[in-house]
């Protein structure tokens, strides 16, 4: 089947104290464990050895990919973790306290960017604009969770405000399909 398979990377310590700009840690253990027994659980439709793996160019979304047994994923910046700008390492808890008004324009405007970085909307358009370059590809993609967010607005036609409404968690596996001239978000059966 061709299509797109969106893998949330596997947790970092950053990424679980939810630290700005995190992605770049390596997984942690808990996370390293949990990608490794993704891979061998069977029925998981990860796409085969001769889908192309791409994934972000982050340590947490290398390390995930390899851990799934794909050392030499093609690495694409389209797929990165935003840029947060002067919020780069800080906790959510220290932006609330320094920069509330701020972090609270972050939450409910997809355009805004009070970081200097990229706005969600900007990540949102960088996404999308890689997603519609996979349309005749069978690709696994690596990438942080709110990149994985931003893809999937995009694909549904969904607004930039609904980035918030989609809850990816790490390891989590999106499938994808383009036919009729759109994606189709695809629920396969468990087990």
């Amino acid at each position: 089947m061709s299509g797109v398979r969106l893998l949330a990377a596997a947790p970092t310590p950053a990424l679980r104290r939810a630290v700005f700009g995190g992605d770049d840690d390596d997984l942690d253990e808990g996370g390293l464990r949990a990608a490794l027994a993704l891979s061998e659980q069977d029925g998981t439709d990860l796409g085969g050895r001769t889908d192309l793996w791409v994934c972000a160019p982050s340590q947490a979304a290398l390390q995930t990919a390899r851990a799934l047994g794909h050392d030499d994923p093609l690495i694409d910046k389209a797929l990165a973790d935003p840029g947060y700008g002067t919020w780069s390492g800080l906790g959510l808890g220290d932006v609330a306290g320094r920069d509330p008004d701020g972090l609270r324009a972050w939450l409910t405007d997809p355009g805004a960017a009070p970081h200097g970085g990229e706005s969600l909307a900007d990540v949102r358009r960088r996404a999308g604009a890689w997603l519609d370059t996979q349309v005749e590809q069978r690709t696994v993609a690596v990438a942080h969770p709110v990149v994985v967010r931003a893809a999937l607005t995009h694909a549904l036609g969904l607004p930039d405000a609904a980035v918030w409404q989609l809850d990816v968690a790490p390891l989590s596996l999106t499938r994808l399909t383009h036919r009729t001239g759109r994606w189709h978000v695809s629920f396969p059966p468990a087990g």
